[in-house]
């Protein structure tokens, strides 16, 4: 009877992926039907998923900024917002980092390569990487908000010349949970300087331990041109910016990525509301400067 059941559910759900839109559209509600072309393990619990859009004229017209996130929808189950991971200067191969956590992600996590899903995307503001124009930029991450910030990462590269220093701040609990280890080497050799921590060490460590906060004692900083970009767990964001605060940098150019309960994507449904904005719609990506006061709000 299991069986019967799941053949029917997967059956119902194939269908309702073939009967997606094929044409693109305006409208945010409307999703567009997807290719699993690749799914590459990272680390425990996480892997990265290539997807590619059905419809030819969808996927030609398709465009995303570094920051901003799609909702990816399994019929049935239901859709999650999932930040873009993958160069913007290459939006044919549309990358997503996933934890499988909840019931959406762990759907995901048993799809296989020529699976297909929905997509609705892409949504939200963005890394001002133009804000730091002449300036050095500092991305700091902790876990699993390196992938937001690695669009941002590619952009820097791409236009190495128009920038100050570029520095990386990265930390996970463990070296095993760090992300993305052999494009590292890529980026140092673009002119990206790379400071990596973990909280706790193993045998064969020998980098430097403690919270992302931290790596700070290990840079310079010229506060006056300095534009920082953050994204992690919300404790660990309100402590990056504090100690860039602590060094002259000015909450207007302190920029994180707020996330938390984003349901709809689009402002209607008023979970992700957080002071007076909603993180789908005006988010994720917000200056110190407006939205400091509101993270720093235990259980707001």
């Amino acid at each position: 009877m299991t069986n019967v059941s799941t053949n029917v559910a997967a059956s119902a759900s194939a269908q309702m992926i073939a009967a997606a839109p094929t044409v693109p559209a305006n409208d945010p509600l409307r999703p567009h039907a997807a290719r699993i072309v690749s799914i590459r393990p990272e680390v425990a619990g996480i892997a990265t998923y290539e997807l590619e859009l059905d419809d030819p004229a969808t996927r030609d017209l398709y465009r995303f900024r570094p920051g901003q996130f799609n909702m990816l929808y399994l019929p049935g189950i239901g859709e999650a917002a999932i930040s873009i991971s993958s160069d913007p200067g290459a939006p044919e191969r549309l990358l997503h980092t996933v934890r499988a956590v909840g019931n959406v992600t762990q759907a995901l996590a048993r799809q296989r390569v020529n699976d297909r899903i929905l997509l609705r995307g892409p949504f939200g503001s963005a890394w001002p990487v133009e804000d730091g124009l002449g300036c050095d930029v500092i991305l700091a991450a902790g876990g699993l908000g390196l992938p937001p910030l690695r669009p941002a990462i590619h952009e820097l590269m791409r236009n190495r010349g128009d920038f100050g220093r570029v520095l990386l701040l990265y930390g996970a609990r463990k070296p095993a949970d760090l992300l993305y280890t052999d494009e590292y080497e890529t980026w140092r050799n673009a002119g990206i300087e790379i400071e990596v921590t973990v909280d706790l060490g193993d045998a064969n460590w020998t980098g430097h331990i403690g919270v992302v906060p931290t790596l700070f004692d290990r840079v310079a900083l010229d506060a006056g041109r300095t534009r920082l970009f953050t994204c992690g767990p919300e404790i660990m964001m309100r402590f990056v910016i504090y100690e860039a605060l602590d060094r002259g940098v000015a909450a207007e150019h302190a920029f994180l990525s707020i996330e938390r309960n984003m349901n709809c994507a689009v402002g209607f449904c008023g979970h992700c509301q957080l002071g007076p904005a909603f993180a789908c719609k005006e988010g994720p990506v917000f200056t110190w400067r407006r939205m400091g006061p509101f993270v720093e709000t235990e259980e707001f």
